[in-house]
């Protein structure tokens, strides 16, 4: 049986084997696998450190091309990774294959991106000099991924860290391991040298510490606190980080809004994807002339709809992903109760034919900014209504936490629009649009302590994954 670790282009067998089971069927196992060693971690980090000079220097075209082809395997099996996905982490089919596409978009992209290298020419300040300003790769990349997105959020790091010339090594979630073993399986297909990308499994703190000390760079997706953690152990060696972290988004919905938009657009964000994504909108802010109508239309939609196993075509929201978020959404909504919290629609498990982690689409009314509730991150399909008079209490309402990841506004106003977009804290504004859905070609990220270091995706890539040399020229005339 072919190894659950991927080093220097082998195989191996990890230290401690464990299992995955699916969120819709907690009877079926999905696959077994491996945690890989502390002395596998070391492994990787030298087999990484090894290839880096010959990938740093690798032809931008034949880089660009190994990408591309990358690109294309992803999507060629965009059915069987999708659907490993929805068994692995509990999406919906269609989301699955939409995810499995989105990574081959990414690769796409940055494979793009490696022919758009560039360097800055300056004249000096001195006669008989000239100043160039070129981008270096970073060096070896520790990339640490979340069960959210198994395949988009490793496909992301590592595609932009191979494109500007770094080499990698992936520890995904133990929850979701299948997708990143495909992930080597493709790029080691598309021609990938070996030692160019690693993948080591295994959640434990240990193994962590050896990488982030281990790496120039660490690229980090997950909660604010295990952030904390990697900033701090990151702080020892100084390696340079890179966090994209927790949100406790709001969409604050104003009394012009368009009712049938706003209430579209806040049941995607809290429900779409079981409310699993960190944009996902935990908040909604209504202002009270819109208040009771909106309350009952986004209690209806909630209560509508289709929960249930992610491979069955009428299933509109999956599980929860896994069994210990489940009871955190289970106690978050027990407390939400506890503070007051009026529950308008859900709150409940859901049966269904197998017996998996299936949650009611969960909304409370009545609520105030100060409860826990809308200051602590859910990360499952619960979202809270607070009621403001108008919108400057709806902007100082979003912007009552410090988790200032995403936020949204539902207006036909322009000037309040502008007015919203220039005071929200938060790093990335939706207007008339969910909080969720940002999109790989803009930087995606918030303020710390919803994110720390440069910007994710897009031309923010480049900052992370280089660093800049400045060279004087004296050439004499």
């Amino acid at each position: 049986m072919e190894g659950s670790s991927f080093i220097d282009g082998v195989w191996i067998d990890g230290a401690t084997p464990f299992a995955t089971h699916n969120p819709s069927d907690l009877d079926d196992v999905v696959g077994s696998y491996a945690a890989s060693s502390l002395d596998d971690g070391e492994a990787a980090l030298a087999a990484a450190r090894a290839a880096l000079p010959a990938w740093r220097d690798h032809a931008m075209q034949s880089r660009s091309d190994l990408l591309r082809t990358a690109a294309d395997l992803l999507f060629a099996r965009r059915q069987e990774i999708g659907t490993l996905l929805s068994r692995e982490e509990g999406k919906t089919l269609a989301e699955g294959i939409g995810e499995a596409e989105r990574a081959a978009q990414l690769f796409r992209y940055f494979s793009a991106a490696v022919l758009g290298a560039r360097g800055e020419w300056y004249d000096s300040m001195r006669a008989g000099h000239n100043i160039l300003v070129s981008r270096e790769p970073v060096g070896v990349v520790a990339a640490i991924t979340p069960w959210n997105f198994p395949i988009a959020l490793p496909a992301w790091k590592v595609a932009a860290a191979l494109a500007f010339g770094n080499t990698v090594v992936l520890k995904p979630s133990s929850f979701v391991p299948g997708c990143a073993i495909m992930l080597a399986r493709v790029l080691a297909e598309a021609g990938l040298p070996p030692g160019v990308f690693n993948l080591v499994l295994g959640d434990s703190l240990e193994l962590g510490r050896v990488l982030i000390g281990g790496a120039d760079a660490v690229t980090f997706t997950g909660s604010t606190e295990n952030g904390r953690n990697v900033l701090a152990v990151a702080a020892q060696s100084m390696t340079k980080c890179q966090l994209e972290l927790g949100g406790k988004n709001a969409l604050a919905v104003l009394d012009d809004a368009d009712l049938d938009l706003a209430v579209e657009i806040a049941a995607n964000g809290a429900w779409i994807q079981t409310g699993q994504r960190c944009t996902a909108s935990e908040r909604i802010v209504v202002t009270k002339g819109i208040h009771d109508a909106f309350v009952e239309r986004l209690g209806r939609k909630a209560k509508g709809y289709k929960v249930g196993h992610a491979l069955d075509p009428a299933t509109e929201i999956g599980p929860v992903a896994n069994a210990p978020q489940f009871a955190k959404n289970e106690q978050f909504i027990r407390s939400a109760r506890d503070e007051g919290a009026e529950l308008i629609a859900g709150g409940e498990p859901v049966a269904a034919r197998t017996r998996g982690l299936f949650l009611a689409p969960t909304l409370f009314a009545g609520t105030r900014s100060e409860m826990r509730c809308n200051q602590q991150e859910a990360f499952g399909p619960i979202a809270c209504i607070i009621k403001v008079d108008d919108l400057d209490e709806a902007l100082a309402v979003v912007n009552s936490t410090e988790l200032a990841l995403s936020a949204g506004v539902a207006t036909r106003n322009l000037r309040d629009a502008e007015h919203f977009r220039k005071n929200c804290r938060a790093g990335m504004v939706m207007i008339n649009a969910p909080t969720a859905g940002a999109e790989y070609h803009v930087p995606l990220g918030g303020r710390t302590p919803s994110g720390y270091g440069p910007r994710e995706c897009g031309s923010a890539s480049e900052e992370f994954f280089t660093e800049a040399k400045t060279t004087y020229i004296h050439h004499g005339a």
